[in-house]
């Protein structure tokens, strides 16, 4: 059975090519890819995670909300009874990744993180 993935963009970040991108990726490496589309809260993307049975939760992040949305949405699916784990990705600079991991954010990706660095985490993750 294949690694299934929800990717999400959360908040008012509206750059989507990345997310799309990183969505094919996921794809031709053998993973299901469910893509919640711009705009989402962290409350919808936790129910579409549980909804959709999802092995992980990738969370592109351009806006400089990560800090603040991301570890909502960890809290929003531990609200929920769920430990899938997140991954986030995107214009997150260095000193924040050690906070977001401690804010229980599985792994954190970066500017510059090749496709091989995104499909070798995410598969770390899960196991």
């Amino acid at each position: 059975m294949p690694t299934r993935v929800l990717v999400a963009k959360v908040g008012l970040d509206g750059h989507d090519r990345g997310i799309k991108i990183v969505a094919r990726t996921l794809r031709d490496a053998g993973m299901e890819v469910i893509y919640t589309g711009l705009f989402q809260t962290p409350d919808t993307v936790a129910s579409a995670a549980i909804d959709e049975d999802v092995d992980v939760v990738g969370l592109s992040m351009l806006s400089g909300a990560h800090m603040t949305l991301a570890p909502l949405v960890v809290k929003a699916l531990r609200d929920r009874g769920s430990e899938i784990p997140v991954v986030v990705g995107g214009i997150i600079p260095d000193q924040d990744a050690d906070e977001l991991r401690s804010a229980g954010v599985a792994a954190v990706l970066g500017p510059g993180a090749t496709a091989d660095a995104v499909v070798s985490t995410v598969e770390s993750v899960v196991r």
